[in-house]
């Protein structure tokens, strides 16, 4: 590594051993979880997070959803830490994502939902923390010390470790091949070519991000990346939700970062791309498909519901070189911590 290189961009750089790692390591569990779901079959899955971690369990709950038909729902951590609330999940699971599982609202909502009847589920990086030794079942996350503020590998890992989970209880052969694939596809990234892309970034002052399914869920993770690397103003909307009142802020040279794998929603996602470059919108697009527009070509998993994170790590080194080149440092973004601890 060189010395120049930000933490940012060294540790995302790690990402695919992560995976690899993790995805070894944690077998035993997810066939532990496996057989959980398979004895109790919860009809709703429930869980919390904060900040990228949370983005992770967007992504979660749509792979979950599209592979196993049972939904999931985001549970607020204020409702126990603020408000106090009781849990009714008799029988269900819930699953809690951090990488530090430290803050005291998201160990107080996993404490409320043990208490209304659920098993807890912690998915962390760091295995000793409050969270981990207060849940049923730890998963790890493997992705060792992440020193950059702005999380990276351990968001990969997260969503890793979750789309793990969902092969092994949808017993879903396409998805445990594209997992097996993930960390050559993200190793194939390396020398990617952004200037254009990046050209387009450092000249903007707002944009939107753009995704369906698991790639809303990247869509999410690039807008808080580009707001606390870059100090950029970003917001992320599904393709499908930008094409209503989003759409009336797209005027010539508006700059729309688009997540747009090879999956159900491809030829739709297209669409919405081309007519929003036809009210003069400057498109960034990451596919393993060719695009329209600046079009940054990834490597593929064989399974584009997999490969929102490939692009993923692309847009981690894009944002990483703009945000440099904007004079500020990736790695000690302004009034930000490693670890938030909210309540």
């Amino acid at each position: 590594m060189s010395e120049n290189q930000s933490l940012m961009l060294q540790e995302a750089g790690q990402s695919a051993e992560v995976v690899a790692t993790l995805l070894e390591k944690e077998e035993p569990v997810f066939a532990e979880i496996a057989r959980l779901f398979s004895s109790s079959r919860p009809n709703v899955v429930t869980t919390a997070a904060r900040g990228s971690s949370d983005h992770a369990a967007t992504f979660f709950k749509y792979l979950f959803e599209i592979t196993c038909g049972v939904p999931v729902a985001s549970v607020g951590p204020s409702i126990a830490s603020v408000y106090g609330a009781t849990l009714h999940l008799k029988g269900g699971v819930h699953f809690t994502v951090s990488q530090s599982g430290a803050s005291p609202d998201i160990v107080a909502l996993q404490d409320a939902a043990k208490k209304g009847g659920a098993t807890t589920i912690a998915v962390v990086n760091v295995t000793d923390s409050p969270l981990a030794k207060q849940a049923d079942i730890v998963l790890g996350l493997n992705a060792g010390a992440e020193k950059s503020v702005a999380a990276t590998k351990s968001f990969i890992a997260s969503v890793a470790a979750l789309s793990g989970v969902t092969a092994a209880i949808g017993g879903a052969s396409d998805l445990q091949a594209a997992l097996g694939n993930l960390p050559e596809a993200l190793s194939a990234t390396a020398g990617i070519d952004t200037a254009a892309a990046e050209e387009v970034l450092f000249n903007a002052t707002s944009l939107y991000t753009g995704g369906r399914g698991p790639a809303f869920a990247i869509a999410l993770e690039a807008a808080l990346k580009a707001k606390e690397t870059s100090g950029l103003h970003a917001e992320a909307f599904s393709l499908a939700e930008l094409m209503h009142g989003p759409m009336r802020l797209v005027q010539p040279g508006f700059p729309i970062v688009a997540f747009a794998p090879d999956d159900a929603a491809f030829a739709n996602n297209r669409q919405a791309l081309e007519r929003l470059q036809k009210l003069g919108a400057t498109t960034v697009g990451f596919s393993a498909q060719p695009l329209s527009g600046v079009n940054l070509r990834v490597p593929t998993t064989g399974n584009g519901l997999i490969d929102p994170l490939v692009s993923l790590l692309v847009y981690y080194r894009l944002i990483e070189s703009v945000t440099r080149r904007k004079g500020f440092d990736p790695d000690k973004p302004a009034n930000l911590l490693k670890v938030t601890e909210t309540v």
